[in-house]
């Protein structure tokens, strides 16, 4: 099952890009960490989320800041073991130059317990990512939850 919403999620992230047009190849690699990222947070995958981030990652959200442990403790912070997070991405514009680029999104997260769908989470997003190692890395993420 897992697999399949991972499949639905990729599909939709490329056909979503296709809204700003033709992408390069860095413009790309940007999303696709993106999408990697959350992926990793739905996955509660800490190696994962490391990877994608800089160590002095800062997430505000919500009128908080947050640093690499917040987010962390945030993703495990007791839920259910039937609960799932798919997150589709829905990428507004995609900027890059040289070694710095950043991102403006939506982002909307289905909850799912017991294989059934309980509610949608949406938030307005700017994400900057810095190239470390020839990998792209978020450093700033932004984000803005939108009322249902």
């Amino acid at each position: 099952m897992r697999k399949i919403y991972l499949s639905i999620f990729f599909m939709l992230a490329f056909l979503l890009t296709d809204a700003q047009g033709k992408l390069s190849d860095d413009q790309l690699k940007v999303q696709q960490a993106l999408t990697g990222l959350f992926q990793a947070i739905a996955d509660k995958d800490t190696v994962k989320i490391k990877q994608y981030c800089t160590a002095d990652i800062m997430l505000l959200e919500n009128g908080e800041v947050w640093n690499l442990d917040t987010l962390v403790q945030k993703v495990f912070k007791s839920k259910a073991k039937d609960f799932k997070r798919v997150n589709t991405l829905g990428f507004i514009d995609t900027r890059v130059n040289r070694d710095l680029a950043w991102v403006t999104y939506n982002n909307q997260a289905e909850i799912i317990k017991n294989e059934q769908h309980v509610t949608f989470v949406k938030w307005l997003e700017t994400t900057i990512l810095i190239k470390v190692d020839n990998q792209w890395k978020v450093r700033v993420l932004h984000s803005t939850l939108l009322k249902p």
